[in-house]
């Protein structure tokens, strides 16, 4: 099973085109710091155009992309990677299980942007930090994510990525397929039928998934 944390999972191309992230800003991002660790980390040493990002940065890059939208400057989202880094003994702080609860009191207390309004009731910090907590799946008793919930794809049919499962490639979470061996069928010519029955899909997930996946490559 692929490392966590030490064996690179993706290129940063692909990470930037899973996350729809912008590989200026990826690579921006993999090169700052906070509390003396990487925003986002990176294998060192690897060879150009092999895998160098490790899940636990994809998780990072997930993290970071959220509060970003929040509207959080990135002076502002060092600061936070600083005090929860510090505050949870981990340069992983920021995908840490804990921030969930311990990592809430956090961003109150040093009142981050917008979100020093959740003080005055205005924007109840909880539900902000689930909305991007909620794409992260941890194992019982591991304090580090185990996958990631892709957003471009519904609900209806979640995809992940799980280092355990298709080496980087997004899987439909309920049967570990490849989203590309579902997408390779259709473009091929089967029928949308007949890929739910080879997969053990209702066929409107299958429709779902390859919608999906037209929108992305637009």
């Amino acid at each position: 099973m692929v490392d966590r944390f030490t064996e690179g999972l993706l290129t940063p191309a692909e990470t930037s085109a899973h996350l729809q992230i912008p590989a200026s800003t990826l690579a921006s991002w993999l090169k700052g710091t906070a509390a003396g660790s990487p925003l986002v980390h990176q294998v060192a040493g690897v060879r150009s155009g092999q895998p160098s990002v490790p899940f636990i940065a994809v998780a990072e890059a997930h993290v970071l992309r959220s509060l970003r939208a929040l509207g959080l400057r990135m002076s502002e989202i060092r600061e936070a990677a600083a005090a929860v880094r510090s505050a949870f003994d981990t340069p992983y702080g920021l995908v840490s299980r804990r921030i969930a609860t311990d990592g809430v009191d956090i961003f109150v207390e040093h009142g981050l942007g917008d979100l020093r309004r959740a003080r005055d009731g205005q924007a109840p910090i909880q539900e902000v930090v689930s909305e991007y907590l909620r794409y992260l799946t941890w194992d019982a008793g591991d304090d580090f994510p185990t996958s990631l919930r892709l957003r471009p794809y519904p609900d209806s049919v979640p995809v992940v990525i799980d280092p355990r499962f298709g080496r980087g490639l997004p899987v439909i979470a309920a049967n570990r397929v490849p989203v590309k061996a579902v997408t390779d069928l259709w473009e091929a010519g089967e029928s949308i039928e007949d890929i739910a029955y080879e997969f053990d899909m209702a066929p409107e997930q299958v429709a779902a998934v390859c919608e999906a996946v037209v929108h992305l490559a637009a």
